[in-house]
C-alpha cells in the first residue's frame, strides 16, 4: 500500500473552504470470478490518489477523487489484471462539526473508471460507477495535520471486464488512507483565533482570552468579562465591575467592612446611625447627639478630662465639676469662674460670686453721693467733694465686682436742654475722677437726668437745693 504525505491545518471550515488530500491504498474485486472483499489471502492491488474537496456547510463537503493503479483478480487458475484510472464526485456528510478532533462521515456519489494505462478515452474502455458509497473517519493529529481512513465501494455498470458474463457486474472495494490539508485564509480582524464569520465579539482587544464564540472569557458568568472583572472568580454585577455587593450600598463585598449592612463608601460600607463620622462597628457611643465633635471611638470629646463632654462643657479647656458644667470655681462659692464677678473672693450666687456689700458701706456710699458739690452752673468738683470721692474709691476697691451708677439731677433754673447737658457733664466729671483713681471704667455708668426727676418743689430755694443732687447706686 502506498501512503502519501501532506501538511494540513485545522478541520475544513467556512474560512478554509478548500481541502487537498493525498492517498494510497489497495483495491479488491467482486464479480463473476469470485469475491475478494475483506479477504487478506486474496488478490489485492495498489493505487494512489488525490482529492480536492470544497466546504459547503459545517456538516457537508463536496469531494472530487482521482485514483490511478491496478485492479483485477487472480484465483491461481483464472483471472484478469488491468491498469486503470478513476474519478468520482461525492457528497460527504460529517457526523460532527469541524471543532471536533475525530470526525466520522458517510458519503455517496458517482464516478467513472478508465481501463487503459495510456489514458485513451475510448467509450469501450470506460465504465460508470454508480453508486459510489462508503464511509470514513478523520483524525486531527495536530493543529496542521489530519489523518483520513476510508472505505469506498464502487458498483459498476459492466459485467465483462473480468472476461466472464454470468450475471454479476464487476464491483470494487477501495481501502484508503491518507493525509489532508486545508487551503484558505481565515479572516480574524481582532486576532483572537476565532474567524470573523463565527466571532460574536469581533472587537475584542488584542491579547484577551476568548471563548469559542470569540467573546472575552467570563468565568463567573456575571456579564463582566474577566479582563474587566475586578472579581473574576466571584459572580458580581456590572455596576461593581464584576464584584458582588450583597447590601447594595455601592461598596463591593471585597472592600466592605459591613457586607451585610448598608453603609457609606466613606466608612467602607458601614452605617453611622448617629452621623458622627464613626462607623457603628467602631462607635462606643452610638447615640451621640447630632453636631457633636467626637473622638476616634465615636464618643463626645472631653479635652480637659473632667468627665464633662465638650458638647455640654462650658469650659472645655478647664477642669471643673459636672455640677458647674465643667467649669472651675476657684473661690468655692458655687459660681463658676467664667461667671464670677469676684473670682478670687467668696461670694453669693445672687451677687454673681461677689460678697454682699456691708450695710455700713452701702450707707456710706449713699452719704458720699449726697455730699458731692460743684461750682455754680459748672461741672467742676468742689475741693471738699474730692476727699469724699477718695473714700468712695477705697470702698469700691473692697468690692471688686460691684458696679457703680452715678445719677445726676438739677433744679428747674435754666432750660431743659441746658439742665440735661449740665447734669450729664457733672456725672461724667465724677466718673472721670474715679477712673483716674484706678476704678475700671467698665464698672462705672454715669447718667444725667437734668430736671426730669425732682424730689422736692422747685418753687422754693430749699426745694431747688434738694433737687440739685448726685445719687450713687451699687449693684452686681
Amino acid at each position: 500500500m502506498c501512503l502519501a504525505s501532506a501538511i494540513g491545518t485545522k478541520a475544513q471550515t467556512e474560512d478554509k473552504k478548500w481541502n487537498i488530500g493525498l492517498y494510497g491504498g489497495i483495491i479488491q474485486y467482486h464479480g463473476d470470478l469470485g469475491r475478494d472483499w475483506y479477504k487478506t489471502d486474496k488478490t489485492m492491488y495498489g493505487f494512489g490518489g488525490i482529492t480536492v474537496s470544497r466546504y459547503l456547510w459545517k456538516y457537508i463537503d463536496l469531494n472530487l477523487l482521482y485514483t490511478r493503479g491496478t485492479l483485477g483478480y487472480d484465483s491461481g487458475v483464472t483471472g484478469y489484471k488491468n491498469d486503470y484510472s478513476s474519478a468520482a464526485v461525492d457528497l460527504r456528510l460529517n457526523l460532527f462539526g469541524p471543532e471536533y478532533f475525530v470526525r466520522p462521515y458517510m458519503f455517496g456519489g458517482i464516478g467513472v473508471i478508465l481501463f487503459d494505462s495510456q489514458l485513451n478515452f475510448h467509450k469501450e474502455k470506460i465504465d460508470t460507477t454508480f453508486p459510489v458509497v462508503g464511509g470514513g473517519i478523520n483524525f486531527r493529529l495536530s493543529p496542521v495535520v489530519s489523518l483520513n481512513l476510508q472505505e469506498r465501494f464502487m458498483f459498476t455498470n459492466n459485467d465483462k471486464r473480468d472476461g466472464a458474463v454470468a450475471g454479476k457486474n464487476d464491483d470494487y472495494l477501495m481501502h484508503m488512507a491518507g493525509l489532508t490539508f486545508n487551503l484558505g485564509e481565515k479572516k480574524d480582524a481582532d486576532n483572537d483565533g476565532v474567524s470573523d464569520n463565527n466571532d460574536k465579539c469581533p472587537d475584542t482587544p488584542t491579547g484577551v482570552a476568548v471563548d469559542k464564540k470569540g467573546c472575552p472569557l467570563d468565568k463567573d458568568n456575571d456579564g463582566v468579562a474577566d479582563y474587566l472583572d475586578a472579581c473574576p472568580d466571584v459572580s458580581g454585577n456590572v455596576l461593581m465591575n464584576g464584584c458582588p455587593d450583597r447590601d447594595n450600598d455601592g461598596v463591593t463585598d471585597l472592600s466592605d467592612r459591613c457586607p451585610d449592612t448598608k453603609g457609606t463608601a466613606t466608612l467602607k460600607g458601614c452605617p453611622d446611625t448617629d452621623g458622627d463620622g464613626v462607623a457603628d462597628l467602631d462607635d462606643k457611643c452610638a447615640n451621640t447627639p447630632p453636631g457633636n465633635k467626637v473622638d476616634s471611638n465615636g464618643c463626645p470629646l472631653d479635652d480637659d478630662k473632667d468627665g464633662v463632654m465638650n458638647d455640654t462643657d462650658r469650659c472645655p479647656n478647664d477642669y471643673g465639676p459636672s455640677s458647674l458644667k465643667g467649669c472651675p470655681d476657684g473661690d468655692g462659692d458655687g459660681v463658676p469662674d467664667i461667671d464670677d464677678r469676684c473670682p478670687n473672693t467668696k461670694g453669693t450666687i445672687e451677687n454673681k460670686g461677689c460678697p454682699e456689700i456691708a450695710k455700713q458701706d452701702a450707707v456710706r456710699i449713699t452719704y458720699i453721693g449726697s455730699k458731692i458739690f460743684f461750682e455754680n452752673n459748672s461741672d467742676k468738683l468742689k475741693v471738699a467733694s474730692l476727699v469724699l470721692l477718695d473714700e468712695l474709691v477705697k470702698i469700691l476697691n473692697k468690692y471688686e465686682g460691684a458696679n457703680l451708677y452715678i445719677d445726676g439731677h438739677t433744679d428747674s433754673n435754666g432750660s431743659d436742654e441746658f439742665n440735661q447737658l449740665l447734669s450729664q457733664k457733672r456725672t461724667n466729671a465724677v466718673r472721670i475722677y474715679l477712673i483716674e483713681k484706678g476704678i475700671a471704667d467698665s464698672r462705672i455708668t454715669a447718667t444725667g437726668f437734668g430736671e426730669s426727676k425732682p424730689i422736692a418743689s422747685n418753687e422754693t430755694a430749699l426745694g431747688k437745693a434738694k433737687n440739685r443732687r448726685v445719687e450713687l447706686r451699687t449693684t452686681y
